[in-house]
């Protein structure tokens, strides 16, 4: 077989690959996003150089606890969880410089304090304010002093 059919037939399977995993996102979005509650937030998973370090996510609500999946993996189950009551909502402000690159169009950046330390999200103002009253809705018996 000449050499420009094994490169035609290499082009198409990688076609093919790109193609699947494609549609394996979108399936995998779907399945997440059936039940509600799931909106785009990044996570800032490094903070070592300014601006740098955001990952493009989704945030679903499941119950007592925010959880996060990366948006380019099929991995069916969250990367990270954070608790309502371990959560606490420090600040806002707008993206700059490279960030502003990094993230979805519009978002601001959230800063949040858990027992692990410093936590940094980024999410639309629409998402900012249901994410607010998601933690002021602590069940009753919640330590409000936090």
């Amino acid at each position: 077989m000449p050499v420009w059919q094994w490169l035609i037939d290499v082009a198409a399977v990688l076609l093919l690959l790109v193609l699947s995993w494609g549609f394996a996102l979108v399936v995998r979005r779907r399945m997440l996003s059936r039940h509600g509650g799931t909106f785009e937030l990044s996570h800032r998973v490094r903070s070592d150089r300014p601006g740098r370090g955001w990952v493009l996510g989704l945030g679903r609500y499941s119950g007592q606890h925010l959880e996060w999946f990366r948006i380019f993996t099929l991995r069916p189950t969250p990367t990270r969880i954070w608790a309502r009551d371990d959560l606490s909502y420090d600040g806002r402000r707008e993206a700059i410089g490279a960030e502003q690159m990094s993230l979805y169009p519009d978002h601001v950046v959230i800063h949040c304090q858990t027992a692990a330390g410093e936590v940094e999200l980024a999410m639309s103002p629409a998402s900012l304010t249901g994410f607010q009253s998601w933690l002021e809705a602590r069940p009753p018996g919640t330590d409000w002093a936090r």
